[in-house]
């Protein structure tokens, strides 16, 4: 089953050949007389808003989604969308009132924040957690489950999978930001084109295996006839998988701040808009909610499908490993089910989504050493084009070290929710110390290095008290872990923030008014329809 034809070889190649080409012209094109580091970490000013929102998409969708995804989509179901459909409810939120602070203070590295609202030890501290996140979580997981996708689907082994993976995200991401950003435009395309093309035919097959023929409508009829618990939003209590999905809190609690804290205050994200002017960035943000949307279509209904066939007694061997049942096989099991060519088409998709998420990443890890690292401690006169040779040599030896780790990570059965779970172990920290930077003068240096240190060990105790205590401790669910961290976090702050009074320096200061969150008359318009296309999806599978 992993081998791939010669059509699917040609389809892949004429996709690498056109991203490889096009970077080139972009980068030739747009390349400026000197080389300015603010112009390589953050293509300044030459983003367009559907570059930026399409850029935003691309380091966001990566073999998390199509594998990982559709790996909870076997698992859980649709319920599993919650992570998308509403961040697509938090661009909006973000754009209206996080990115204004951030291109009004002119802020070009989420450490740099922390530097001028705080001091640079608070910087320091944050900059390496999110380094060490981005290598030994992000980075790896992504390369982990891509290179499973592909040694899955053709005779390349798992071990050059990851060097493949490695080097082709090296050369996009060693471009700088224009090219990243540009060449996430193609990637999306390719990505949504060929993960429509994958969920076209997943629901064509099963409407074939029920008697109906190739129609998808009839292939969505059965799924909700066939498996009607995996199209529920919201878990109650009782619910097996309540723990990964804890009712309402997907709406209200864990997932607000998980997604406030990856689109707010994520270096990675939040780069693509930092170039940009306001109605640039804000438009590119709005673009990339309503993509958003797509994204349970492409990567949660093949899932859904795959665990109906399985259900049937379809694939027993392909979704096992030594006979244990693996929902990350899901994907990959499908997309060997695919015909010549079109296999190429969900191949070169799949490539597409994880290198343009491994460029992201390791764009933003160059960015916050070069600038937040290097820079403020190791040369503090570095001309320009020393930061960018940094920021390379960064890219090259981040991108080695996740390529060493990466096969550590075999053992895991959802890759998606380990994803999730592990960020979140500084997510409500980095959310507590942005929103009270953001919103109230009277947060102390102080407050805010407790937030800081604080985060994993409060995380830590939350999820192994409960063994360490035999039970006596409750096991909350992960997203309620994240809540309560969140607000012990907020009111440790406040508290000491109120007992040691702080008068913030001018120069610390950052600049907020009202009138920085004032929206076009189109943005509000493709606000409320995200917003009521949002209900109606919640309604109708609440």
């Amino acid at each position: 089953m992993n081998h791939l034809d010669i059509a699917d070889y040609v389809v892949f190649f004429i996709y690498f050949i056109a991203i490889a080409a096009y970077g080139y012209y972009i980068y030739h094109k747009k390349k400026t007389t000197s080389s300015s580091a603010k112009d390589f970490f953050l293509a300044e000013g030459s983003l367009t808003w559907w570059a930026i929102g399409a850029s935003l998409i691309a380091s966001n969708i990566s073999a998390e989604h199509f594998i990982g995804m559709s790996g909870s989509g076997f698992a859980l179901g649709l319920a599993i969308a919650s992570y998308e459909w509403m961040a697509a409810a938090t661009l909006i939120i973000v754009a209206i009132f996080i990115i204004p602070v951030y291109l009004k203070n002119k802020i070009f590295t989420m450490p740099q924040f922390l530097s001028k609202r705080y001091n640079d030890q608070v910087s320091t501290i944050m900059a390496v957690f999110w380094l060490l996140v981005y290598v030994f979580v992000n980075l790896t997981s992504i390369i982990y489950l891509g290179a499973l996708a592909i040694s899955s689907i053709s005779p390349i082994s798992f071990e050059w999978s990851i060097v493949g993976l490695s080097i082709f995200s090296m050369v996009v991401t060693l471009g700088g930001m224009k090219v990243i950003g540009y060449t996430d435009v193609i990637q999306v395309l390719v990505l949504i084109f060929g993960g429509l093309i994958t969920t076209y035919l997943a629901l064509s097959l099963l409407s074939r295996e029920y008697g109906f023929g190739e129609d998808i409508f009839k292939g969505l009829s059965i799924l909700r006839k066939e498996a009607p618990d995996h199209f529920h939003m919201i878990f109650d209590s009782s619910d097996k998988y309540y723990k990964e999905l804890p009712g309402l809190s997907v709406l209200i609690g864990g997932m607000l701040i998980n997604n406030l804290a990856y689109w707010g205050c994520n270096q990675y994200i939040v780069q693509r808009a930092l170039g940009a002017d306001l109605n640039t960035a804000r438009k590119g943000i709005l673009f990339a909610a309503f993509l958003k949307l797509l994204v349970p279509v492409i990567a949660v209904l093949p899932g859904i499908v795959m665990y109906v066939l399985h259900s049937k007694g379809l694939f027993a061997t392909e979704m096992s490993d030594g006979g244990v049942l693996k929902p990350d096989h899901a994907y990959p099991t499908l997309m060997n089910l695919l015909p010549a060519g079109l296999k190429g088409v969900a191949f070169a998709a799949l490539t597409a989504a994880i290198v343009a998420s491994l460029a992201g990443k390791a764009n933003s890890i160059s960015t916050i050493f070069s600038l937040d690292i290097y820079k403020k401690y190791f040369n503090k006169t570095a001309s320009d084009k020393k930061m960018v040779n940094v920021g390379r040599w960064a890219v090259v030896i981040s991108m080695l070290v996740a390529a060493i780790v990466t096969p550590s990570l075999k053992s895991l059965d959802q890759a998606y929710q380990f994803i999730q779970e592990y960020v979140g172990f500084i997510s409500p920290g980095v959310l507590a110390i942005f929103l009270l930077g953001f919103y109230w003068k009277r947060t102390t240096t102080a407050a805010a290095m407790t937030g800081a240190l604080i985060t994993i060990p409060l995380s830590t105790v939350l999820k192994f008290l409960p063994v360490w205590t035999n039970g006596a401790f409750p096991d909350y669910p992960f997203l309620d872990r994240m809540a309560i961290d969140f607000v012990v976090i907020v009111i440790l702050m406040i508290v000491i923030s109120l007992s040691k009074p702080q008068k913030i320096a001018s120069e610390n200061a950052i600049e907020v008014d009202t009138s920085m969150f004032k929206i076009s008359t189109s943005f509000a318009i493709g606000s409320i329809l995200i917003m009521g296309i949002l209900t109606a999806l919640y309604t109708v599978f609440w």
